[in-house]
C-alpha cells in the first residue's frame, strides 16, 4: 500500500526516527464515605486518589463532564455498558441508517480486496449528550464518520470521509472540548472538530511517522484521554502518547496542538523469540487503570507502563510484561481492585496457550507471577475469545468462538455455567439492568438475556433479528439499543 507523507512536524518525525531500528527496540523516550450509624463516631473518609485514573471508578461512567457513553466500553477500564431502563420485551425497530442503500467499501487486506459493508469488530457508537440533543457518532465500513441524532436517526453534521474503512470504535473527548478521536485503515489517527457546520480534521497521525513498525497501518484500538494526555495503540505495533494542548481560539472554535511525547512498541526481542512470527499489533484499546497504562498485541504480549511521572517529563516505565502465548485482541478491561482481566485466542496452540488457558485474571502487584487463575478453551483450532469480557456483580462474562456465553466466579476462577449460542459473533457482551445483550454472525441476531442471577446459566428474553451478522459491540443509552450489521446500517432499537 502507498505510504502518504508524514504529518507530523519535521522536529516530532526527526524523534520518531531516532528510536533504535533492531527488532527489540527501547522505547524513545472520591467517592462520598458511608453514613455513620447514629450517635456513633464517623467513619474516617477514604483518601482522595492522586493519579491518572482511580480504580474504584471500574463499572462507572467516564467523569461527569460529558454525559454518555464516549469510548469502546465506555472508561478507561472498559467496563461501563451505559444506562437503561432496558428492555425486557422484544424492543421494535426505531430507525435505521441510511434509510435505503448501504454503507459499504471496497478495501485491501492481507487478504486481497474486498467489499465491506456495515460496522463490525469492534464498531461500536459513542452515544452522548451534546447541545441539548443526544448524539450518536460512529465510523463504519464506507469509510466515513456519521454524526447522527439518536433520536430520529438524521444526520446533524455531514459525513467525515476518511480513505478506507473505519472498523474501532470513536472517543469522544470527556473533558467537554468538541472533538472526536478516531482511526481509519487509510494509516492515519485523526482528531475531528465538531463544532462547526461541517467537521474538520485538526491532527492526524501517520502510522508511520514513528519506527519501527511491524505488521500494517489500520488503527483499530479506541483511544483514551486523561488530562489533556491522549493514549493510542496501533497496528503499527506501537503505542503512542500525545500531548494535546486543547483550548479555543479567537472565534470559540476548538483547537490542539499535538505533541507525540512518547511511544513504544509493543513487542520484544524475547517475544519476537518466542512467538516465532512478527504479528505485533495493537489492536485492542488501552486500559488506565491508578497510574498504569495496559494492552497486549497478537503475538500475545500483554504490558503495563507505569505513567506516574509523565506530566512531569519522565519516561514510562514498564511495570508488568505477562505472555498468553497467542494473539489477545480483546480489550483488557480492571475491576475496583485494579484486577486485570484477559481474555485470549487460541491460534497458534503452543506450549506457552494451553498452559495460560485463554481467560485469565491477573494480580499486576505481582509481576513475577501475575496468574489468580485461568481457564481453558483449546477443544478446538481456532478457539478462545476474540473480544472484550464484562463484568458483572461477582462474576465475568464472555463469549467464546466456538459458540459459548461463559460465566466465571471472579474471585475462584470456577466456571458457574456455561451456555451455548450458535453462530456466537465476536461483539463484546454489553449488560446494563441485568440485561445481557450480544450479537450473532450467522443468523444475524441480537439476543437479550436476564443474568440477573449470576449462579445459574443466563435465561432468554428476547431476540430481534436487525440485519445480517452482528460482529460489533451494541451501545447502550437511557434503554436505547444502536447497533451496527453486516447489512450494511446501524439501528435503532428501543420501546416506543
Amino acid at each position: 500500500m502507498k505510504r502518504p507523507l508524514a504529518v507530523l512536524t519535521a522536529a516530532l518525525v526527526a524523534l520518531a526516527v531516532a528510536a533504535c531500528d533492531s527488532a527489540a527496540p527501547e522505547p524513545s523516550f472520591v467517592p462520598p464515605s458511608a453514613a455513620a450509624p447514629s450517635g456513633g463516631t464517623p467513619e474516617p473518609k477514604p483518601a482522595e486518589f492522586t493519579g491518572w485514573h482511580d480504580p474504584a471508578n471500574s463499572g462507572k461512567p467516564w467523569g461527569d463532564k460529558v454525559q454518555g457513553l464516549l469510548t469502546f466500553r465506555g472508561n478507561p477500564t472498559r467496563s461501563f455498558y451505559g444506562t437503561g431502563p432496558m428492555p425486557k420485551e422484544q424492543p421494535e425497530q426505531l430507525w435505521k441508517f441510511p434509510k435505503t442503500g448501504q454503507m459499504c467499501r471496497n478495501s485491501k487486506d492481507e487478504t486481497g480486496v474486498r467489499l465491506w459493508c456495515g460496522m463490525g469488530w469492534t464498531g461500536q457508537p459513542a452515544v452522548f449528550e451534546r447541545d441539548g440533543r443526544t448524539w450518536l457518532v460512529f465510523g463504519a465500513y464506507d469509510g466515513n464518520v456519521h454524526f447522527l441524532d439518536a433520536e430520529t436517526g438524521e444526520r446533524i453534521l455531514p459525513d467525515f470521509p476518511t480513505g478506507d474503512i473505519i472498523k474501532g470504535s470513536v472517543t469522544v473527548d470527556p473533558d467537554g472540548f468538541p472533538l472526536l478521536y478516531t482511526g481509519s485503515r487509510d494509516n492515519f489517527f485523526r482528531i475531528i472538530a465538531m463544532d462547526r457546520d461541517k467537521p474538520k480534521e485538526l491532527f492526524k497521525l501517520d502510522a508511520y511517522a514513528v519506527k519501527p513498525t511491524m505488521w500494517n497501518n489500520d488503527w483499530d484500538s479506541s483511544a483514551v484521554v486523561i488530562d489533556d494526555y491522549l493514549f493510542e495503540g496501533g497496528e503499527n505495533s506501537q503505542f503512542h502518547v500525545l500531548k494535546l494542548n486543547r483550548g479555543y481560539d479567537g472565534q470559540g472554535k476548538v483547537t490542539v496542538k499535538p505533541e507525540l511525547v512518547w511511544h513504544t512498541p509493543g513487542w520484544d526481542a524475547q517475544l519476537l523469540k518466542d512467538a516465532g512470527h512478527q504479528t505485533v499489533s495493537i489492536e485492542n484499546s488501552v486500559n488506565v487503570t491508578g497510574n498504569t497504562i495496559y494492552f497486549a498485541n497478537s503475538a500475545g504480549l500483554v504490558q503495563g507502563w507505569d505513567i506516574s511521572g509523565l506530566k512531569e517529563g519522565k519516561k514510562p516505565k514498564r511495570v508488568l510484561r505477562f505472555w498468553t502465548g497467542d494473539d489477545t485482541d480483546g480489550s483488557i478491561v480492571s475491576d475496583e481492585q485494579g484486577m486485570l482481566y484477559v481474555g485470549s485466542q487460541y491460534e497458534k496452540g503452543n506450549a506457552r496457550s494451553k498452559a495460560m488457558g485463554q481467560m485469565m485474571k491477573l494480580d499486576p502487584s505481582k509481576p513475577d507471577d501475575p496468574v489468580v487463575w485461568k481457564v481453558d478453551d483449546h477443544a478446538a483450532k481456532p478457539a478462545g475469545i476474540y473480544s472484550t469480557v464484562a463484568l458483572h456483580k461477582d462474576i465475568v462474562i464472555y463469549g467464546t468462538h466456538l459458540g459459548e456465553l461463559v460465566g466465571i466466579d471472579r474471585m475462584s476462577g470456577e466456571v458457574r455455567w456455561r451456555y451455548r449460542l450458535a453462530g456466537l459473533g465476536h461483539g463484546s457482551p454489553v449488560i446494563v439492568d441485568d440485561v445481557l445483550i450480544i450479537g450473532d454472525c450467522s443468523r444475524g441476531y441480537l439476543h437479550a438475556f436476564d443474568v440477573a442471577d449470576t449462579s445459574a446459566a443466563p435465561k432468554p428474553l428476547w431476540k430481534i433479528k436487525p440485519g445480517l451478522c452482528i460482529e460489533s459491540t451494541p451501545a447502550v443509552w437511557k434503554g436505547r439499543i444502536y447497533v451496527g450489521t453486516r447489512a450494511g446500517q446501524i439501528h435503532a432499537l428501543g420501546v416506543r
